[in-house]
């Protein structure tokens, strides 16, 4: 009984990664702290999922009651349901809905890509706003200057995808791109977790201008990529992040989180504003998901700032696994693509596999101008290890 006890608070109860002024918070509440004061700090986790709750549930209603969006239910019920999986998945992981969204509709369903694309981009900017809202309130650490420079090279990559890319590819192509790059990210962060005595860090170590040049370069492929399948940058980010600049998974993932919670805007935004290209199949498929995601992406994201790495990451290998498989079931693709798609992995992980030797290297590098110098590392929240596997 005592070693169950010990593996589940291990792997599903490590503890939050939080920033240093909510840690000081919560460890020591002011003796002349007010009532609403003590209950915030308290229950600012029950809060951090009501408040974005309240606000998406009280513009649901509203329209709902307004339109009949009711009717909507027996026809277009299925998403409800696919999405209380994949608004959880999208809070909980670096991966947003869409990832479980766009290969459910396109193999499962039988849906249009682009409907798929556009209802994955729409209910992104919803769910994981929730999660990104909880993330900001609950002083979850994250990586902005990630978020900030990605979100350069992602705005311009994917009004570039949505114009000149997106438009050359066919159905097939675009199911079968997105298995490939997905389970190549799985095996990127396989790879990733086979590195021993790793030691990760809260932020970039020591920012310059060539790193930011290399998250804005993440951020136009990851915009490429998310105007074709609804989401990429998040994944390409979260792998740069973990790869290059020894970043803990639990300060990347929250940072993808909230990085693909305002790309998702600004492509909802491109698409239906500027293209007038949205379909009313993804309003509708929008209409009957709303009221669960904005549930289970907050929920998603509180709890996985709680596991393990390691349960997340078997997640993601499993998920990707089965995408990859499904997608050759039923796309069934001809010989052309097949040989495309085992390009794509095989050069992905390639690349993954450089950036992380590269990332190894820069770390090696890092101990060893700091024991040259007798200098330590900062012993700050923002600067020490994580943790060691």
């Amino acid at each position: 009984m005592e070693r169950s006890s010990t593996f589940v608070k291990k792997y599903f109860w490590q503890g939050q990664t939080l920033s240093e002024s909510n840690r000081n918070e919560q460890e020591k509440i002011p003796l002349n702290a007010s009532f609403d004061e003590i209950f915030i700090i308290k229950h600012r986790r029950l809060i951090g999922i009501l408040i974005p709750l309240v606000i998406f549930y009280a513009a649901w209603w509203s329209l709902a009651i307004r339109y009949d969006l009711f009717e909507l239910f027996p026809r277009r019920y299925e998403m409800s349901l696919v999405m209380i999986f994949g608004a959880t998945v999208a809070g909980m992981t670096t991966e947003g809905g869409g990832a479980i969204a766009f290969p459910i509709m396109t193999l499962v369903l039988k849906i249009e890509p682009v409907i798929a694309r556009d209802f994955s981009l729409m209910i992104q900017a919803c769910g994981m706003t929730a999660a990104a809202f909880t993330i900001f309130w609950m002083q979850i650490a994250v990586e902005w200057r990630s978020v900030f420079f990605c979100t350069i090279g992602a705005v311009f990559g994917a009004t570039f995808g949505f114009t000149y890319v997106d438009p050359l590819l066919n159905a097939s192509q675009k199911k079968m791109i997105f298995v490939s790059v997905f389970f190549s990210f799985a095996l990127a962060l396989y790879m990733l977790n086979t590195r021993k005595k790793r030691t990760t860090f809260f932020k970039i170590q020591n920012f310059n201008a060539w790193k930011a040049m290399v998250l804005v370069c993440t951020g136009l492929a990851g915009g490429v990529f998310t105007s074709i399948v609804g989401s990429g940058v998040d994944v390409l980010s979260f792998s740069m992040l973990t790869l290059l600049f020894s970043v803990s998974e639990k300060v990347a993932t929250p940072t993808s989180v909230i990085l693909m919670a305002f790309n998702s805007q600004v492509c909802f935004f491109w698409r239906e504003l500027i293209m007038a290209d949205v379909s009313p199949v993804s309003w509708e498929y929008l209409a009957v998901c709303l009221p669960v995601v904005v549930v289970f992406a907050p929920l998603g994201s509180m709890l996985a700032s709680h596991f393990h790495r390691l349960v997340l990451a078997y997640f993601i290998y499993l998920l990707e696994t089965l995408a990859l498989i499904g997608g050759f079931l039923v796309v069934r693709p001809d010989l052309p693509l097949t040989i495309t798609s085992i390009c794509i992995i095989v050069t992905a992980f390639t690349f993954f596999f450089v950036v992380s030797r590269i990332g190894a290297r820069m770390l090696d590098q890092m101990q060893k101008e700091n024991q040259v110098k007798n200098v330590l590392l900062p012993s700050d929240i923002d600067m020490k290890p994580v943790f060691e596997v």
